[in-house]
């Protein structure tokens, strides 16, 4: 063939794959042999360095294909485990299922030494086989010796020889020509259940495809508008069930729309008000100062309320921080869900960026007034404290409450542990789930992951989910979570659990660094955590030597009114707390979730009064109309198949 006849490309490849039909004959069977090169190790001559790679990845392209067959040529006279043909077919088809072993070269094998054991399948078995065959020598090729001559030469070699003469029928090329074509036909026939069954979806996808568009007439004027209205107002119904959680197909790998948001409100808000607990050292200090700046000049006999109110209202005024973020991540929760709903208009780009935009600017409105909705209710709690409240504990009983708790977090785990166990004899679980351990060293194991059962009372963890096998319990006692940053290259999210008292809480470990898959199951454990009565650590204002520290002097009198007032303000923002993350959720709710969804959802002329020229978006761009005659062409070809081979 002469050179010029190829397409010639850059190096030693060709612009595009050779197809050669130039061999045939009635002794030729009809099939089709894609001849794939051998692995160049060194490059030669201008051959790019990664000559190497680039010719195995165009292997791995044609091997990889599950309706192929694969013929992995390795020479007789090399050994079989460093054959480069069948280490490649064994990464693609591992279980030898697709792979057909020739063996050649038999002829030039050392003598005393033979193949049999390869060619009866006893070395490297294959679930195909292995076939030897004796092709011509260069010596044979120059001297122009037939096929025919080859032929009967081959099939002389395997007679005469004492190592194949037994297996002598299922050698030689003849055999190879017919063993292919056998197996090629049961191959395909195999394969076609499995391919029937694809087109058969395809050609159901594609009448569906195809119904949509018969259902708007060319000649019909309003085709676009009702088109247009169509496509908005499926958009409005799948935008409200992904929020209401009543979609018809419900996504089973990962949490979507309304649940995501329903975590928001009831995990992370909570956990979010949890971590903004105060600095107990700077709280006592401003508590201390507000009293002696009340009384002045004056040594006060009684502890002053003013000073309890300028402290609580200015705790309230934090609250801000945690409810804004929680509006946001609602927000961003709602602008992914829209984007989720888009897709299915993917083939009306200027549609699609005009509907996401529309809704997303909407969206953006609401958020403005739930915000100022939420700041109000803050601005409210700060604008008057209700000292009668029926959960406040109030002056009387402040100093019983002195002797029995000394802070918040004590009473709130000691609610949370009654909550938790409604019968004394029966352990609520609050969670169950798959953590890793993540810094054991490698001295002991490594990095292990473990089924952990969270309960009130305690941290276990097992071998596996069926909680046979237990590892370790660990009391709740004292513990505390901190974040952890992540390693580097590392794709785990870490939180660690560590004793306030110094004390080792695994074997001689000082904390436990437990590791997630994502940043959703870390908050969702701290939030199980906070029910369990495990809060985040604060910082600490300590010395470098530990000991906590009082810069400011306090006589006796003065410290019993400021743990008063402690103890008061912890009773009073325990109630504030507890009415915004009841309050935050309805708020939202009412103000930006239902709003959308009603406005969106059930009244679809609502986009359109937004969206502009039905002809101009409900028009398709060229590749889109393409696609719908090229949906409309290929509906008649796998229907005739599917057809034939159901035949």
């Amino acid at each position: 063939m002469p050179g010029d006849f190829l397409p010639r490309g850059s190096g030693i490849v060709t612009r595009r794959p050779l197809i050669l039909q130039l061999i045939f004959s009635k002794t030729v069977l009809n099939l089709t042999l894609i001849d794939l090169p051998g692995i160049t190790k060194v490059p030669v001559g201008d051959q790019p360095p990664d000559i190497e790679y680039q010719i195995k990845d165009m292997i791995l392209q044609f091997i990889s294909r599950e309706s192929s067959l694969i013929l992995a040529v390795t020479p007789a006279n090399m050994d079989l485990a460093n054959s480069d043909a069948l280490k490649l077919a064994k990464e693609v088809d591992p279980q030898g299922l697709r792979t057909i072993g020739v063996i050649t070269k038999l002829d030039l094998m050392d003598e005393g030494t033979d193949a049999r054991d390869v060619l009866e399948n006893k070395l490297l078995p294959l679930r195909r086989g292995y076939i030897g065959v004796v092709n011509r020598s260069q010596k044979d090729i120059e001297g122009k010796k037939d096929i025919r001559t080859a032929l009967a030469a081959e099939r002389k070699f395997f007679l005469s020889h004492p190592a194949y003469r037994h297996m002598a029928d299922r050698m030689g090329t003849p055999h190879l020509q017919k063993t292919l074509n056998q197996q090629l036909t049961n191959h395909i026939r195999e394969s076609l259940p499995a391919l029937r069954s694809k087109l058969q979806s395809q050609l159901l996808s594609l009448e569906k495809e195809v119904e949509e568009y018969k259902n708007f007439r060319p000649d019909d004027p309003t085709r676009k508008t009702k088109a247009l209205l169509q496509m908005v107002q499926q958009f409005g119904v799948d935008f409200e069930k992904r929020i209401e959680g009543s979609g018809d197909q419900v996504d089973t790998l990962e949490l979507s729309g309304g649940a995501r948001i329903n975590r928001i409100f009831h995990e992370r808000f909570p956990f979010e008000l949890v971590k903004m607990e105060f600095d107990e050292k700077d709280l006592r200090r401003e508590i201390s100062y507000a009293i002696k700046n009340i009384h002045g000049v004056r040594t006060g006999l009684f502890t002053p309320d003013l000073a309890f109110e300028a402290i609580v209202k200015k705790q309230v005024v934090k609250l801000k921080e945690p409810c804004l973020k929680c509006v946001d991540l609602v927000i961003q929760e709602l602008i992914n869900t829209v984007r989720q709903c888009t897709s299915k208009l993917s083939s009306y780009p200027r549609l699609r960026e005009e509907t996401e935009r529309i809704v997303t600017t909407y969206i953006r409105e609401r958020e403005g007034r739930t915000k100022d909705q939420i700041l109000l209710l803050i601005d409210i709690e700060q604008s008057y404290i209700n000292t009668n409240h029926e959960d406040f504990i109030g002056f009387a009983n402040c100093y019983y409450t002195e002797q029995l708790v000394t802070g918040a977090q004590q009473r709130s785990t000691q609610l949370n542990k009654k909550r938790a166990i409604p019968n004394q004899g029966e352990i609520l679980v609050i969670r169950r789930g798959w953590l890793t351990i993540n810094n054991i060293s490698l001295m002991k194991g490594g990095s292990k992951e473990y089924w952990f059962v969270l309960t009130a009372e305690s941290l276990s963890w097992y071998k596996d989910e069926e909680e046979k096998e237990k590892k370790y319990m660990l009391p709740l006692d004292n513990l505390k979570i901190r974040d952890v940053e992540k390693g580097f290259m590392s794709n785990k999210h870490v939180f660690a659990i560590f004793n306030t008292e110094q004390r080792n809480v695994y074997k001689d470990l000082r904390q436990i660094e437990l590791a997630c898959d994502s940043q959703e199951d870390v908050d969702s454990w701290k939030a199980s955590f906070l029910r369990a009565g495990v809060y985040p650590e604060k910082d600490q204002a300590e010395n470098e030597d530990g000991v906590q520290e009082n810069t400011f002097s306090m006589d006796p009198q003065l410290e019993r009114q400021v743990e008063t007032i402690r103890n008061l303000v912890d009773s009073y923002v325990a109630i504030i707390n507890k009415s915004i993350r009841d309050l935050m959720p309805k708020t939202i709710m009412h103000l930006m979730i239902n709003n959308a969804t009603t406005s969106i959802g059930s009244r679809p002329t609502f986009l359109l009064n937004f969206v502009g020229d039905p002809s101009r978006l409900s028009g398709l761009p060229p590749w889109g109309q393409r696609k719908q005659q090229g949906r409309v062409v290929s509906q008649s070809p796998l229907f005739e198949f599917c057809y034939q081979t159901s035949q």
